[in-house]
Parts: C-alpha cells; sequence; structure tokens
C-alpha cells in the first residue's frame, strides 16, 4: 500500500488506518493482537488509538487500548514498522483521568504522554494529537456555535509551548488536532509561526456519507496550510454499513451501547439517509460498506480514513473496500442524496 506524508512532518502513513477504540471493550487482547497483526500483513502501517479508549469509556477501562497495543509492539517487536498516532483528553466529565483536571496545559499533557508511552511500552509517539479542544467549540453532534457556553480556557500559544518541549525531548515526533473548526486549525498554525512552535500535521475530524461538513470551510483551511485530514468514523457508528436498515435491532455498537452516548447516529435522518445510500450501493452492485468507505479513500482532502472493526471479517471487507472506484454516475447519485438530506449527521 503506498505511503504519503502527513502534512509538512516526516511521517510517512496508508491511506488506511487502523482505529482501535473497540480493544478492550468489545474486542479481547488476543483479538486486538489478531488484528494488528492482519492490518500490517495487508500494508496497512498507520495505528490510531487514545488515552480515554476504549469505548464507550468508564473508569475500569480506560487505558486498555493502549495496553493492548503496547503489548503487541512488545511481542511482535515491530515498533519501527508503525506510525503509532495516539491523543490527550481535553476537558470533560471523566473523573478517571486526572481527576478530571484534564485540560491541554503543560502539566496534563506531560502527564498524559508518560502514562500513554508506559502503557503502549514505547519511548516516543509518532503522531500526538489533541483529542479536543480546550475553547468552547461545537462537537460530538453540536451543530452550532454557542457564545452563552464560553469557559475559560487553556490558550493555544501555551498548548503548543507544551507540546513543542516534548518534541524536542523526542517524545513526541508531529502533533495535530481532533474535532476542531477552521478557526482553531488558523489559529494553530498562527500561534506556531507567531512563536516559532511545532506546526500541526493533521486534524482528525468526523467526516463520512452523513457528516460532510468539512467540506464547508476546513477543506480549503487545511489545503492551504498543509494539514491532512485523518477521516473518523466513515461508518458512522454503523449506520452506513445499513445493518441497521435491516434490522434496527442487531447487535453492535448503536443497540448495545446506552443511546445518550452518540444521539448522533440515532437522528431520524441519519437512519434515512443510511437507508438512501443503502440502496443507491445495492443498485450499483456493492454493498453498502463498500459505498461508504470508497467515498472516503477517493476523496482528494482525505489523507488517511481510519477503520475500525469488531472481527477479522469486517477488517477485510474495510480494507478491500479501498480497491473499489466508484463511478462518475455513482458519485452524481451520492451528492443527490446529500441535497436533499445534508450532513444530518454532523
Amino acid at each position: 500500500m503506498k505511503k504519503i506524508p502527513l502534512g509538512a512532518s516526516d511521517l510517512l502513513v496508508t491511506p488506511i488506518c487502523l482505529g482501535t477504540m473497540t480493544f478492550g471493550e468489545q474486542n479481547t487482547e488476543a483479538e486486538a493482537h489478531s488484528q494488528l497483526d492482519y492490518a500490517l500483513e495487508r500494508g496497512i502501517n498507520f495505528i490510531d488509538t487514545a488515552e480515554m479508549y476504549p469505548v464507550m469509556p468508564r473508569a475500569q477501562t480506560q487505558g486498555e487500548t493502549e495496553r493492548h497495543i503496547g503489548s503487541w509492539l512488545k511481542k511482535s517487536g515491530k515498533r519501527s514498522e508503525v506510525v503509532l498516532a495516539t491523543k490527550v483528553a481535553g476537558p470533560s466529565g471523566m473523573k478517571w483521568i486526572r481527576e478530571g483536571r484534564n485540560n491541554l496545559d503543560a502539566t496534563n499533557i506531560r502527564a498524559a504522554v508518560e502514562t500513554s508511552l508506559q502503557r503502549l511500552q514505547t519511548d516516543y509517539i509518532d503522531l500526538y494529537q489533541l483529542h479536543w479542544p480546550s475553547r468552547n467549540v461545537p462537537i460530538f453532534g453540536q451543530i452550532a456555535f454557542d457564545p452563552q457556553a464560553e469557559r475559560a480556557a487553556v490558550p493555544i500559544e501555551e498548548t503548543l509551548a507544551a507540546l513543542g518541549e516534548l518534541v524536542k525531548t523526542g517524545k513526541i515526533r508531529a502533533i495535530g488536532v481532533s474535532n476542531e473548526s477552521a478557526w482553531g486549525v488558523a489559529e494553530f498554525i498562527k500561534q506556531s509561526e507567531l512563536h516559532g512552535l511545532p506546526r500541526i500535521a493533521a486534524i482528525q475530524n468526523c467526516y463520512h456519507l452523513a457528516n460532510r461538513h468539512y467540506e464547508t470551510a476546513l477543506d480549503e483551511t487545511c489545503f492551504r496550510e498543509n494539514v491532512s485530514l485523518l477521516a473518523y468514523s466513515p461508518l458512522a457508528f454503523g449506520q452506513l454499513t445499513g445493518k441497521y436498515v435491516r434490522d434496527p435491532g442487531v447487535h453492535g455498537r448503536l443497540t448495545i451501547f446506552p443511546p445518550t452516548w452518540s444521539p448522533r447516529y440515532l437522528r431520524p435522518a441519519v437512519q434515512e439517509a443510511a437507508r438512501r445510500y443503502a440502496a443507491l450501493a445495492e443498485a450499483h452492485g456493492l454493498s453498502a460498506t463498500q459505498l461508504a468507505l470508497a467515498w472516503c479513500y477517493s476523496r482528494w482532502f482525505v489523507a488517511s480514513t481510519i477503520i475500525g472493526a469488531t472481527s477479522l471479517a469486517q477488517l477485510k471487507e474495510n480494507i478491500d473496500a479501498y480497491e473499489v472506484k466508484l463511478s462518475d454516475e455513482l458519485v452524481a447519485g451520492v451528492n443527490a442524496i446529500h441535497h436533499e438530506i445534508t450532513n444530518p449527521g454532523q
């Protein structure tokens, strides 16, 4: 599989990234190791995780995903063959992560990096990402910016300075953001240039057929600033596989986890969009999964698509979809549905 540079960094990554947030909850350690082995066999060199994983987040399991990856790295001896990405949690109600004082200041970032390194059993992280911003910004299903929700936040310059110290020590090779806005990306670039601090190489944001919000401003911003998009949730928590269309009660993340956790994927408009895209895929001889992933794989602004699976069969299907080519007619059909049901999963 080809490798492409991540932003202006020296990291070379494959256009498919193995997402791991099921490791430690829906997948055992042995299953996690099998997925990692298989991904490398298929040519994938990019692994993404986070300190708060697995999902759904719980005190009892927090950090298990990194531990499973760490035990695999130690057993396999393949640390030098992979580009390893993880994330630091921003402000949240998760009291079990640094007693709920997890913000993006120097103290928290240093503590997060050290504990991630221990769990991952490595002495460096290739791409270190801010999981979500310190400041008030609409994320995780919030559609509009609300100035009434303003709160005290760690200045971006301060966060960059803390990351810069860790880059100097060699514990981090490159940095990125996640769940960010166009303003946020521009401000990170501005502060890095003003103060000679590390420049973000990537942004990890939600992007899929039912959420193309990235195309409204972030696409131009990231193109002009050379920031690579890592598209997460390309199957919209499984909605875009069509399995919930066929059986709303099927075993999956949207039925085994509380509906209050990720309600954006359960909106009626998302369900209708999933039905429409599944029918379009079938009409063109594809599965719904193939259409959804081939869409992400083929977009010019997506550097790498983060795929996750709970079985090797699912993982194989997800990787195989990279070979699917979308016809102009099929792309037109996707855009027609998008114009009628625009970004219901935003």
